[in-house]
């Protein structure tokens, strides 16, 4: 099954990963937030999408793609444009040099982030293991 990201395949494939994967779970182990992530329209994604994630102490209380009307309300939101995604996700682009430049904008405490950075670069690790294709335009 190709996880086309973004897609609900993509996210149950993440879900899962993250709920098996022993190096992740002891990493986030004291990780407490959800997260949710807002992709605007760029490129291929013809319409804004949001993507939220509930994370808790090192597994996935599990996630949904909102729809339209849903408000956007996690700890953190990540705010991108979906080819900034695209570029974490395929590794052309570091995470934390995202956040730094404001590529990829981060609502919540980022000092709680900055704490916890090798849980953030242990989550785009599981991400990027269940991403195996984008959309093209």
């Amino acid at each position: 099954m190709e996880n086309i990201f973004p897609s609900n395949e993509w996210l149950k494939s993440l879900i899962d990963f993250l709920n098996n994967d022993d190096d992740y779970e002891r990493i986030a182990k004291k990780w407490e937030g959800d997260i949710a992530f807002s992709i605007k329209a760029d490129g291929p994604l013809q319409k804004d999408m949001e993507i939220y994630i509930d994370l808790w102490h090192g597994t996935c209380r599990g996630g949904r793609i909102l729809d339209e009307s849903e408000d956007l309300n996690a700890a953190f939101i990540l705010e991108a444009p979906y080819g900034n995604f695209v570029n974490i996700l395929s590794g052309k682009l570091d995470p934390m040099q995202a956040m730094m430049t404001r590529k990829l904008i981060v609502k919540g405490s980022m000092s709680y982030m900055m704490r916890n950075i090798p849980t953030v670069l242990d989550f785009v690790r599981c991400a990027r293991s269940v991403t195996n294709k984008v959309l093209e335009e």
